[in-house]
């Protein structure tokens, strides 16, 4: 009669809780680009980035948002307010120096 062999399995069980708990600790990040393109013409582009920590493990990694808008995002709102009071700077010396020229000055 042939021996039996038995098979030993080295089975880790973890809980959900164990899992989260773990996840929260380290931490996990998920990052990625999606990128729409037509003949060599970009149509889009989404740029995804996905944290999941604890707050404390944020706070030790410098990611605090929710205390102060990020960094980068404060920055392109002030370029971008600049520009718009530029533009807007522009349209009101044209439409100062439109509103001060005579009436029959104006060429067709």
């Amino acid at each position: 009669m042939p021996e039996r062999q038995s098979l030993t399995h080295a089975v880790e069980s973890t809980n959900l809780a164990d899992l989260l708990e773990r996840i929260l600790d380290k931490g996990v990040v998920v990052a990625g680009d999606i990128s729409i393109k037509l003949v060599d013409v970009e149509l889009l582009t989404i740029q995804l980035r996905l944290v999941i920590c604890s707050v404390d493990k944020a706070r030790e990694l410098g990611i605090d948002w929710w205390n102060h808008p990020l960094p980068a995002a404060a920055a392109q709102q002030k370029v971008a307010i600049a520009s718009i009071e530029e533009r807007l700077g522009r349209m009101e010396e044209a439409w100062a120096q439109r509103s001060a020229a005579p009436a029959g000055s104006e060429s067709a």
